[in-house]
């Protein structure tokens, strides 16, 4: 198993509800192909280095998980359709 770190920046015009859904909906598929969540880092509006789809803030969230190397190209590929989505990476943590 490898630990990873997925940085994700949401609109910044998401309600809390909404947020809170998406979060969950982004540890779920960790969870879906087989990977653990460790620790949830919320960072909360931050202002983007550059506009991002007209937009200048972002809320920043980073979360560290482990799973088999199959496991964040699977979460790749559905974060990719996600609308509330404006970035996300996903490194892997050397130990």
């Amino acid at each position: 198993m490898n630990k990873y770190e997925l940085c994700v920046v949401y609109n910044p015009s998401l309600e809390e509800e909404a947020y809170a859904s998406a979060q969950a909906g982004v540890q779920a598929l960790i969870e879906r192909f087989g990977g653990t969540v460790e620790k949830v880092d919320d960072w909360g509006k931050k202002r983007l280095a550059y506009e991002i789809q007209k937009l200048r803030e972002g809320i920043y969230n980073f979360v560290t998980f482990t799973g088999e190397p199959k496991t964040p190209i699977e979460v790749e590929k559905r974060m990719r359709i996600m609308d509330n989505v404006l970035r996300y990476l996903i490194t892997k943590v050397e130990e």
